[in-house]
This record gives structure tokens, C-alpha cells and sequence, in this order.
């Protein structure tokens, strides 16, 4: 029995695994070691998944990660994973996990489009290319944190419609100072301004919400997929932003003349495939 969990900034997906049968399936909070001690994320795996997980022994335990992108930050995770549940661990980024659940093993650029963002070129086994992220203040390009960032700036400057901004402040209850106090002196701002995302959503009939998600795309475009060879390749997505803004990321990509082949919410169906076609790995 294998487990497989994928985690953004904003939630973890558990996933037991016997042959290429889902045995059980659950979500807790994400888990990023750039933002938690290994004392906190061991604490947050034990309260929050079910008891069922910690009573079996496993043949392997894969884990991507947001933040898992160096060795030092890798071992965080594993030493926190190794405590809980006494099995092999293989600690990997979001990004690979992004790869193998979008093209197995081919070739191709994977991107995500969630909390945060990011982008790779995949040769079928490794990723041999990456524009870095940078995160929601450098980069995060049209991320669920920087368009919500976006968003509540102009809300906070009175720069988006009038009628948004009423609709926001009635929707979320808080006031321009409890923004300020959530982005900048509380833990995971990303997921903070990410949630503004969803609101954005269910407003995108609106000019100013419409221009700002596409511009959002637009720079993803332009500062993550250009500098692959992305014509003469497949591009994939997966993430909730990808997900949600799905006909509005094609059209987007249509602009550089780009035709999107496959948008998924998480690459969990893909993983599971990819550990069963490659058991050694």
C-alpha cells in the first residue's frame, strides 16, 4: 500500500493507494515548510487526518509540496513524515507532482494556477527547465494571491466599481484595516488574498473583473510560458484557478497562439496513475 499526498498552500490531498485502487481519500490544511517548523507541520498531520491513516505501515509515502524545492526544506517534510508514520518517504515539490499528474511520462510544460503559480518543462521524467515562481510578491503571476491582492488593493483605494466594492465588503465582513492586519501580520497572507479569488469569480461577467483575470493570464503568459519552447510542446494546467477561470484561461492562451489540451483541479488522478505504470520509482 502506497500513499500519495499533494499539498498547495491552501489544502493537503491524502490519497491511500492499493495498486491502482483509491482505498481512502481525505484533505487537511496545506502545508508549506517555507511557513511552518517541523513541529508544526507534524502536529497539523496528526490532528487533522483521520486515525486510520497512522494504524498501517506503508511500502512507500510520496509527498508534493508547495516549498519543497531544496534539500533543506525537503527535509523538514520528511523528518516530520518519518515521525508519523514510519515508512520510506519521498519528498518532492508541487511542481513535479504538477508534471507527473499532467503528463506521466511525456514530454511537455506543465503549469499550475492556484493559490500561487508556477511553470515547468517535463522531458517524461524530469523537469529540465524552470521559470521560478518568486512567490506572491515578485512573481505568482495570475495566481489566486495576486489577482486577490490586486482585487483588494483597488477595493482598498476605491479604484474598483463602485458596486463590487460594496458587494465585497458585504460578502467578506471586514473593514480596510483588518485587510492590512491579515496581510501583514498574520500567518499565510497568500491564502488570504487568495480567497478574494472566488469572489472574482462569480463576478466575471463584470468589465473590470473580466480585464483584471485576463491581464492576470496574460502575464502568466508572458513571464512563465514564453521562454519554454511552448509551441512544439503540450501545455497543461491544474490548480483551482486554472480550474475555475478554465474558458477564460483558453482564450487567454489563444492570444499566443496556444491550445490548451488538458485542465485539471488537482493532479491526484494523474499521480496515481503515473505510481502504477512506474511502481519503482
Amino acid at each position: 500500500m502506497k500513499l500519495i499526498a499533494e499539498s498547495g498552500s491552501t489544502r493537503t490531498e491524502w490519497v491511500l493507494v492499493e495498486g491502482d485502487y483509491v482505498v481512502e481519500h481525505t484533505f487537511t490544511e496545506g502545508i508549506n515548510p517555507f511557513f511552518q517548523s517541523r513541529r508544526e507541520i507534524s502536529r497539523s498531520v496528526r490532528l487533522e487526518l483521520p486515525d486510520s491513516f497512522f494504524r498501517k505501515r506503508f511500502e512507500q509515502v510520496f509527498f508534493y509540496g508547495a516549498g519543497c524545492t531544496s534539500s533543506d526544506k525537503k527535509n523538514i517534510l520528511s523528518a516530520s513524515l518519518v515521525a508519523q508514520f514510519k515508512s520510506p518517504i519521498q519528498v518532492e515539490s508541487d511542481l513535479l507532482a504538477a508534471a507527473r499528474g499532467l503528463l506521466k511520462n511525456e514530454s511537455g510544460i506543465a503549469c499550475i494556477l492556484g493559490t500561487g503559480s508556477n511553470s515547468c518543462f517535463y522531458d517524461g521524467q524530469n523537469i529540465v527547465k524552470n521559470v521560478r515562481s518568486l512567490g506572491y510578491i515578485l512573481g505568482d503571476e495570475g495566481s489566486g494571491a495576486v489577482m486577490g491582492k490586486m482585487f483588494l488593493a483597488d477595493c482598498l483605494k476605491e479604484l474598483a466599481p463602485i458596486e463590487l466594492i460594496e458587494s465585497f465588503y458585504d460578502k467578506f465582513r471586514i473593514t480596510a484595516d483588518d485587510a492590512l492586519e491579515y496581510v501583514y501580520n498574520r500567518a499565510f497572507p497568500n491564502r488570504f488574498l487568495s480567497t478574494f479569488s472566488y469572489f472574482l469569480v462569480e463576478h466575471l461577467n463584470n468589465e473590470y473583473v473580466y480585464n483584471l483575470v485576463c491581464q492576470n493570464l496574460r502575464d502568466f503568459f508572458n513571464r512563465n510560458v514564453l521562454q519554454y519552447d511552448y509551441l512544439n510542446f503540450p501545455i497543461r494546467f491544474v490548480g483551482s484557478v486554472a480550474y475555475n477561470y478554465s474558458e477564460v484561461l483558453k482564450i487567454v492562451a489563444k492570444e499566443f497562439g496556444i491550445e490548451i489540451e488538458i485542465i485539471e483541479e488537482t493532479p491526484m488522478a494523474g499521480l496515481i496513475e503515473f505510481h502504477t505504470r512506474n511502481s519503482r520509482i
